[in-house]
Formats: C-alpha cells, structure tokens, sequence
C-alpha cells in the first residue's frame, strides 16, 4: 500500500511541476517557473528536488535555512557583490539535470538565480516564491505575510 500511495504522491508532484512549467511558458519565463514553499518542500523532503538556497552566508546562518538544504550564494558581503562562479558552483553541487528549487530572503534573488541557471542550461530551475522570510509588511517587517518560515515549514537557525 506504501508503494503505491509514494507513486501516487510522485506523479501528483510531476504534475504539479508540469503546470508550474506551462504557466511559466505561457507567462514569458526564461526558467521552469515559481513553485510554492509548501511544493518546494514536498518536493524536497522526498528526494523530486534539491532545495538550493542562495541567499549570503551570514543570513542562513542569523536567519535560518532550511535542513538539509544546499548553498550556493547569488551575491556575497553586505555590497550583495554578485558571485561569479554561482552557475559553475551550482552545477558542481547539483547538475544540470536535477530539479533545483531556489530559495532567497523574498523571492527575489532566487529569480535572478534561476534566470542564470537557465541560460547556463539548467532545464528544472524553479524559484520557491515568497522565499524564506516574505515581503516587507507596513511596519517594514518580514515574515508576517508570507514566506517559508510563516508556512511553518521546517528551518533551523545556528
């Protein structure tokens, strides 16, 4: 019975990507799409996608991150000095053909990210949209409206 709901749950998954790409392709995207936390996290957690997130080092580790999740910074210091080597680094840590899930402070850098991975020949680079902390809200806060943390998805913080 195991086998067959973990199927059931892989191709519910591989369908949920398909409509993401489609919405992408209809929408102009030069990447798979932008895929939900909650999505990114299945995804992940089941071994469909490698969450990568590319936010700094010193946010993952005074924010949070993800268990388990990849590193490959987009931009580095507190200049945000683009990273040079994030698509050879990337497909060092992952490779082309994986489904990579990129995940940022907002949803934001992981675009650019993933805009670059495509271009560089990345076939399954989606963004995790909202990203880890979400938008700023009227109080300019993060992470009252939106983002990973606020889904209550799994994190830890060094």
């Amino acid at each position: 019975m195991t086998a067959v709901s973990d199927s059931t749950d892989s191709i519910n998954l591989a369908e949920s990507l398909d409509a993401v790409r489609t919405q992408a392709q209809a929408t102009g995207l030069l990447y798979a799409g932008g895929v939900s936390p909650q999505l990114a996290w299945q995804l992940a957690s089941t071994g469909l996608g490698v969450l990568v997130d590319v936010r700094t080092a010193e946010e993952r580790k005074f924010v949070g991150h993800v268990p388990g999740s990849q590193h490959v910074a987009w931009a580095s210091g507190t200049s945000m000095t683009r990273n040079p080597r994030f698509v050879r680094e990337l497909e060092t840590k992952v490779g082309k053909d994986a489904t990579v899930l990129l995940l940022c402070r907002s949803g934001k850098r992981s675009v650019l990210a993933a805009e670059a991975a495509a271009k560089a020949g990345f076939t399954n680079v989606f963004n995790i949209l909202e990203g880890f902390e979400g938008e700023i809200d009227d109080q300019k806060h993060r992470g009252s409206s939106d983002g990973w943390r606020l889904q209550g998805l799994p994190w830890i913080q060094d």
